[in-house]
């Protein structure tokens, strides 16, 4: 089991936040660090980080949830989720890869159709199907929702 602190991020951090973004290999779009809640262990390294991302009027997202390999199967995922939607209103959207549904479900979170995205997550969708056709993964980009 891991120590670990949950904690608003310090602007001193927003490197450590940048660099466990891309260490896990999620969208490096919208990093500010006032935005952000960290995990960080008893040696002061930032272990995991989540933030609640604004998009204009009603629409939030729960975003950039990245817990360091080493530390992951310890809950801070979990954790950080919770922390970050106990405080934020309703609805809440975000954006996964089809293969974490089942975690996002456990939260209360349900997959929507393309009509019933916001405008933002329909033009992420349509460009990263785009993207997909030169990558070939085979995931599907969700677009979930919880009211």
């Amino acid at each position: 089991m891991t120590n670990y602190t949950l904690r608003p991020a310090l602007e001193s951090e927003s490197a450590q936040i940048k660099d466990l973004i891309n260490l896990v290999g999620i969208n490096p779009m919208g990093l500010d660090w006032k935005r952000f809640i960290v995990a960080v262990n008893d040696n002061g390294q930032v272990i995991a980080c989540g933030q609640i991302k604004p998009h204009g009027g009603d629409i939030r997202e729960l975003a950039s949830i990245a817990v360091n390999p080493e530390f992951q199967g310890n809950g801070i995922a979990r954790a950080l989720i919770e922390q970050l939607l106990s405080t934020t209103p309703r609805p809440v959207y975000l954006m996964c890869m089809s293969k974490m549904n089942d975690l996002y479900i456990k939260f209360g979170f349900k997959a929507i159709p393309y009509e019933m995205m916001p405008r933002y997550f329909q033009r992420i969708s349509n460009i990263f199907r785009i993207v997909d056709v030169v990558r070939r993964s085979g995931e599907e980009l969700l677009v979930m929702k919880m009211e």
